[in-house]
């Protein structure tokens, strides 16, 4: 179902019918500040699994509302936290060892997870009234235009997907992938954003 969400004064009861969705092991695609993404919640083991199908090969993304979100569930030092609260809310996925309060069926025997907190404001409000993270990875199709606009995203994935949030017509242009795992910056992969 295509659904509109504002990111100032999103409606409640919208937003309450997106969360139900995700705490009831759904999938939902959502726009972010660069591509729309599918995810489902962090508790949600079924959704997970759906996902990580969908995907293939490759790791998964966790959406955060806060850098006070992130400290929950990956370890960060004050280094870290610096370069994080200069660039997030921003198009940027951080890798960084995962904590304890990472699910086993998200780590998939690995150690690190990438992190994001888009700067778009329906993304965070879903988040934050989810009261966790989503696990999440971008809309894939061979056709862009099934990856940009909202009402062709519903036609092609409508069926296995609870909800599409329309964000307005989205970007093709991923995040800047960094990994901070051995404390410095390594950009792994050149995409929005620049890092400061």
């Amino acid at each position: 179902m295509l659904v509109k969400l504002y990111g100032e004064n999103p409606s409640e009861r919208e937003l309450q019918r997106i969360v139900g969705a995700l705490e009831h092991d759904e999938l939902i695609v959502y726009p972010t500040d660069s591509v729309y993404a599918v995810g489902c919640s962090l508790r949600a083991p079924r959704a997970i699994e759906r996902l990580r199908r969908m995907k293939g090969d490759g790791e998964l993304t966790v959406v955060c509302e806060s850098i006070a979100q992130v400290s929950e569930y990956c370890r960060v030092d004050n280094a870290v936290f610096r370069i994080l609260k200069r660039n997030l809310p921003g198009p940027f996925t951080f890798l960084l060892p995962a904590s304890s309060h990472v699910p086993d069926k998200v780590l998939e025997k690995r150690r690190t997870i990438g992190i994001r907190i888009p700067a778009n404001a329906v993304t965070r409000a879903i988040v934050g009234a989810l009261g966790c993270p989503m696990l999440t990875t971008s809309v894939k199709d061979d056709e862009t235009e099934y990856t940009t606009d909202p009402e062709l995203i519903q036609e092609r994935f409508g069926r296995t997907i609870a909800f599409v949030v329309d964000g307005g017509i989205g970007e093709t242009v991923p995040t800047t992938v960094v990994d901070l795992t051995d404390g410095e910056p390594v950009i792994v992969r050149e995409g929005k954003g620049e890092l400061r």
